[in-house]
């Protein structure tokens, strides 16, 4: 089991997994923060100036408080998720086209380099006059 453990971290799956979860963290950081201070705010300006994320419901009142379902707070929540979900659309799509014209442009080297390689045909009395010339060497 050791030596198994000891493969898997050595194949670079571990430190793979690792920038990913690093770049994620921050990444939704950065989301949040557009959605918090930038888009939610914009939205919350078209339908009359008030805050999503207070957005709620009072379910009951009690001597410590109240219970509230805290509906705007799932509404930031899947806005975030929108966006997240669409700037990774867009990234996976952008890698995906760059991928592609570099498939392309290997494919276009490796067909420029079979055609500099195989040499032209000749022409048909070259050909004959080439076929009685061995033809008259092996006699």
């Amino acid at each position: 089991m050791f030596k198994e453990f000891k493969e898997f971290i050595s194949k670079g799956n571990v430190m793979d997994m690792a920038v990913g979860l690093v770049t994620g963290s921050a990444f939704t950081a950065i989301v949040q923060s557009l959605v918090n201070d930038v888009i939610m705010p914009l939205v919350g300006l078209l339908v009359g100036g008030f805050n999503f994320s207070d957005l709620k419901v009072t379910l009951k009142e009690t001597a410590d408080g109240a219970v509230t379902l805290n509906y705007g707070a799932f509404i930031q929540a899947v806005v975030n998720f929108l966006i997240v979900a669409f700037v990774i659309f867009l990234v996976v799509k952008a890698m995906n086209k760059m991928r592609a014209a570099a498939e392309n442009l290997v494919k276009k080297e490796e067909e420029e380099a079979a055609t500099e390689e195989a040499p032209a045909e000749p022409p048909a009395d070259i050909a004959l006059l080439t076929e009685i010339r061995d033809l008259l060497k092996k006699e």
